[in-house]
């Protein structure tokens, strides 16, 4: 199962999950995905060295074996997850492309976590 703690919080975050979350209505049911907030679990992922304010910045997720994926590689596994979004993940997630898709993925969550913050969304 995939595991992605997200911030409820933040508009823009909340909207892309809620999105993706309908798109998956299948998966979850099965138990092979969930979402869920990390306002309400703040140091969930503490055991794998990540505070409630890295989630608040970067999407964290922890896959079936318990591994911690975090920022551009979630939406990857969430994008291969999601029924029409396969293409997506080979896109951005290719062996080429993905160094380039975590440092976009890292310089838009460091843009939107400044703008959550300055607009105290905590």
């Amino acid at each position: 199962m995939l595991t992605v703690w997200y911030n409820t919080r933040c508009p823009v975050c909340d909207a892309g999950i809620n999105r993706q979350k309908s798109r998956l209505i299948e998966a979850v049911k099965a138990g092979r995905i969930e979402f869920r907030d990390i306002n309400l679990e703040p140091d969930v992922l503490a055991g794998h060295g990540s505070s409630l304010n890295d989630v608040r910045r970067r999407l964290h997720a922890t896959d079936g074996e318990g591994n911690l994926l975090v920022g551009a590689d979630v939406a990857i596994a969430i994008w291969r997850a999601t029924p029409g979004e396969g293409w997506i993940a080979s896109l951005f997630g290719n062996r080429v492309v993905l160094p380039v898709t975590r440092v976009a993925y890292d310089r838009f969550a460091d843009i939107l976590y400044a703008w959550n913050r300055r607009n105290g969304r905590w």
